[in-house]
C-alpha cells in the first residue's frame, strides 16, 4: 500500500514514504526516508540540519491516519489531530536517515479515537506520544 493511495495529503506535506504494515482500525507500521534534501532542513538549523519534531509528530499521525483509513468503515472520512499528550523527543533526526514509525490505535469509534505512536532510528527512540483524533466528513 502507498501512503498517497490512502492518504489526501500530498508533497510537500506527505511525511510517510512507505507502509511496511497495516492492520486496520489496530495498528500500522511504517518509514519515512529523509534525503536532506527537505526544505525545512535549510532552515531548521542551519549548519546543524535537524528534522523539527512537530514533523515527527505529524509523520506518527499521518501514520494513524492511515490505520484508520484503512478500516472500511471509515471509507470517505477524514481522521484529523485532536491533541497530543506525553510527547518526547529523545533523539535528533538527521538528513539521510529513515524514521521508523509506528502507530497503534487503542480506542475507535465513529467521531474519534486515540492511540500510541512511536519513532526510532537504527533502535534508537527519536520521539513518542500519545495521539488523540477525530474523524469528520471529507466534503
Amino acid at each position: 500500500m502507498r501512503p498517497a493511495d490512502v492518504l489526501p495529503h500530498r508533497d510537500p506535506f506527505l511525511f510517510v514514504s512507505e507502509v511496511v504494515s497495516v492492520e486496520p482500525g489496530r495498528a500500522a507500521s511504517g518509514r519515512w526516508h529523509l534525503t536532506g534534501d527537505e526544505q525545512f532542513f535549510a532552515g531548521h538549523f542551519p549548519g546543524r540540519p535537524t528534522l523539527p519534531g512537530v514533523l515527527m509528530l505529524e509523520s506518527l499521525a499521518q501514520l494513524g491516519g492511515i490505520v484508520v483509513l484503512a478500516d472500511e468503515r471509515f471509507s470517505g472520512k477524514l481522521p484529523l489531530f485532536g491533541g497530543v499528550d506525553r510527547a518526547r523527543f529523545r533523539r535528533q533526526v538527521l538528513p539521510g536517515e529513515t524514521l521508523e514509525l509506528q502507530v497503534t490505535v487503542s480506542r475507535l469509534s465513529a467521531r474519534g479515537g486515540s492511540g500510541h505512536g512511536h519513532a526510532h532510528v537504527g533502535g534508537k527512540t527519536a520521539c513518542e506520544a500519545d495521539l488523540l483524533f477525530v474523524i469528520v466528513d471529507r466534503d
